[in-house]
């Protein structure tokens, strides 16, 4: 007895969740890996989906009339198949995406973080960040002893491991030489 087995079918592109749903009409049973990215679930697999079929007592959909579907993944005309096992985790493995916000890195306000950036680098401290994976990150830089605030795509940030413990140092002076009390020569001269 060999038992259900899970085959992987193409589909159009952007076209995963009607596939899904026509197969559904057949009574196929469907896994579409969805990630939380932002506002709307992406694809973890785009133009993929997964069917399981009992080969003993199923009978294969018929995808010739489908508008979604491309048909199986094949190699010279033999469809590999995914043991029950691998499809159980990729369902964990998404859920516990999804648990923690998606596939994306997500900021919190005051996190810390490196700009790395081919114009732009340096510290930043998580002012607010996007609403989806497209969306930049607001950050203030720290550049010149000033802080900047700055918005940076996501994909120029990366999280620092060791957060400063304290602040920058401040302003020493308000620009032209004019000494900020505290600071400069009369702050070194002693009476």
């Amino acid at each position: 007895m060999i038992g259900p087995r899970w085959y992987v079918v193409r589909t159009k592109p952007r076209s995963e969740t009607l596939a899904a749903l026509e197969l559904n009409r057949q009574d196929v049973e469907i896994f579409s890996p969805l990630i939380n990215n932002g506002q709307t679930p992406t694809p973890l697999f785009p133009g993929y989906i997964f069917m399981r079929l009992d080969d003993e007592n199923q009978d294969w959909p018929s995808f010739r009339n489908s508008q979604n579907i491309l048909g199986l993944l094949n190699f010279d005309g033999d469809a590999p198949w995914l043991p029950e096992q691998v499809i159980e985790e990729l369902k964990s493995r998404c859920e516990g995406l999804n648990e923690v916000g998606g596939i994306w890195r997500t900021y919190q306000p005051g996190d810390w973080v490196q700009v790395v950036n081919s114009t732009l680098q340096g510290m930043a401290q998580v002012i607010e960040d996007g609403k989806s994976s497209n969306s930049p990150v607001r950050v203030l830089l720290h550049l010149f002893e000033r802080l900047v605030p700055v918005q940076v795509s996501r994909q120029n940030l990366q999280p620092l491991e060791n957060a400063p413990k304290k602040n920058f140092a401040p302003r020493r002076t308000r620009g032209n030489r004019r000494w900020i009390r505290g600071f400069g020569e009369r702050a070194l001269a002693t009476p």
